[in-house]
C-alpha cells in the first residue's frame, strides 16, 4: 500500500480516524472491528496482547494481529484510515445507514 502523504499528515488523519471510531455510537461489524483493532495496535506500537475474559474474542483478536503482522507502523495507520473512511462513506453523522 502506498500512502503519498508526509508523516505529519498521516498522523493527523490517523488521529481523526481514531476519534471518529471512538465516538461512533452504533456497533461495528465484527470483521471491521477486528481489522481496526489490529491496525491500531500496530500503528501505536502497542505490544500488549489481547485482554479480557472471553477466550474466543481474544482468539479472534490474536488472529487479526497475526494477519496484519507484516505491516509497518505507517502502513497500519494508512489501513486504519482507509478502513474507517470506507466504513463511514455510506453513513451519516449518527452512524446510521443513509437512505437511498
Amino acid at each position: 500500500m502506498f500512502w503519498p502523504v508526509d508523516d505529519k499528515t498521516l498522523d493527523r488523519e490517523f488521529k481523526q480516524a481514531v476519534t471518529m471510531v471512538s465516538q461512533h455510537l452504533e456497533p461495528f461489524p465484527a470483521d471491521i472491528l477486528l481489522k481496526l483493532y489490529a491496525y491500531y495496535k500496530i500503528a501505536t506500537r502497542d505490544k500488549d496482547g489481547p485482554r479480557g475474559g472471553k477466550p474466543l474474542i481474544n482468539a479472534f483478536k490474536t488472529n487479526a494481529l497475526f494477519q496484519a503482522k507484516n505491516l509497518t507502523q505507517k502502513q497500519a495507520k494508512a489501513r486504519y484510515i482507509e478502513t474507517t473512511k470506507n466504513y463511514f462513506i455510506y453513513r451519516n453523522s449518527e452512524g446510521l445507514d443513509q437512505e437511498n
